[in-house]
């Protein structure tokens, strides 16, 4: 299993968000991973097998998924930053997404 791991729920219909596409930057800004949501709004394999302390994000293309059901929405995209302390230890980052609000929290 991947150290950084994600899913995604669109609470305006409390359904996974499929398709959405997410970026996995690194403490450099450099680009680690790239992944697609699957049907259950989740990322099979999103990052790398170790970790360096530091700043990481994950940048979620929320627009393209509003967009494909003719929906307006606000968040073109969402980028989620938070801090990785140590190296083997796991970091689950969901998104609970709307079309005009979006929240977060660490899971496990």
């Amino acid at each position: 299993m991947s150290l950084i791991t994600t899913h995604v729920l669109d609470t305006s219909t409390g359904t996974p968000a499929a398709g959405i596409q997410i970026t996995l930057r690194g403490p450099e800004q450099a680009e680690i991973a790239v992944g697609t949501t699957d049907d259950d709004g989740r990322v099979a394999d999103l990052g790398p097998d170790s970790l360096v302390p530091g700043i990481y994000e994950l940048v979620f293309a929320t627009g393209a998924h509003f967009q494909a059901r003719g929906l307006d929405h606000f968040f073109p995209q969402v980028t989620l930053a938070f801090q990785v302390e140590a190296s083997a230890e796991h970091y689950h980052v969901p998104l609970l997404l709307s079309p005009f609000g979006y929240t977060t929290y660490r899971g496990s």
